[in-house]
């Protein structure tokens, strides 16, 4: 019969030897990392906006008071914590122009487990020629009138692009042209995960990487947006390529070109506003 002396000797052997458990890493809650793009120029500051959102019972809701590292080439550029809503701001310096790959991830949470968001970086010298799309105009029309007012939502994503959209776009990207996308939105859809959609579907067919920037809601947005870029120094911001007539009348009303495609019915087409059939027939406009 083992004497209680052997007996915990044996039970401090396993207590000491039994593989620890730990309970906090395996009860981390699941998130996503949503990130927005950035536009700047050469060895100026910009900010990239991120979103940690939880993945629990509690869909979308923002994840406050935890830390977020951005990452750019390899190497932790900039930290910091998320707000109550589940936002982060991180600042950052680029040095030469170009389309710069980000990530945003989740830094060292005894809460969170692991994520990471992507996103681009667009960096322009301002002197750079700037042409606007707007995302319904590099899509096919749906054989039926869809409900959905913006790109990018529940539905959307599944559009097929407009025929030589993408090809015409990399020929006037490919030395000249910088190109930014622009995405709608309504009063209740999420501007991070409806850029995420709209560069996602820019990406798998195949257009040119550009800045995707997403309007609030409401009927002026886009030309505060204009305005808004003009007053950065982005003057260069000259042309807008649409589908729909507030698009191209935000461009004219500043005395900027517009040119809409495809052609729309004659009751849709603002005075100035130029018209391509399609795509092939953009370049001759510009």
């Amino acid at each position: 019969m083992m004497s209680l002396f052997r007996r915990a000797s044996l039970l401090s052997f396993l207590i000491l030897t039994w593989p620890a458990y730990d309970g906090a890493a395996a009860e981390k809650l699941a998130a996503t990392v949503l990130v927005k793009d950035g536009l700047a120029s050469p060895n100026q500051p910009v900010t990239i906006e991120a979103r940690l959102v939880s993945k629990g019972f509690v869909m979308n809701a923002g994840m406050g008071g935890e830390p977020l590292e951005l990452v750019v080439n390899g190497h932790v550029a900039a930290t910091g914590m998320t707000g109550g809503d589940g936002t982060a701001f991180l600042s950052y310096t680029p040095k030469a122009q170009g389309v710069v790959a980000v990530q945003v991830r989740v830094g060292d949470s005894p809460r969170v487990g692991p994520a990471e968001g992507r996103a681009n970086l667009v960096v322009w010298e301002r002197r750079n020629p700037i042409i606007a799309i707007e995302m319904s105009a590099l899509v096919e029309e749906p054989q039926a009138p869809s409900p959905l007012p913006g790109f990018g939502i529940q539905g959307e994503s599944d559009r097929t692009p407009m025929p030589d959209a993408a090809d015409e776009l990399a020929k006037l990207t490919q030395f000249y042209y910088r190109v930014i996308y622009v995405v709608p939105s309504a009063p209740g859809e999420d501007g991070f995960q409806q850029q995420t959609a709209a560069r996602e579907w820019l990406k798998t067919h195949k257009f040119p990487t550009g800045y995707v920037v997403v309007l609030p809601p409401g009927e002026q947005a886009l030309g505060a947006k204009i305005d808004e870029w003009h007053a950065a120094g982005w003057k260069t911001v000259k042309t807008g390529i649409g589908r729909t007539r507030a698009f191209a009348e935000a461009f004219l009303q500043r005395r900027l070109d517009a040119v809409m495609v495809p052609e729309p019915a004659k009751g849709d087409i603002p005075r100035k506003a130029m018209i391509a059939k399609e795509w092939k027939e953009i370049r001759k406009k510009l």
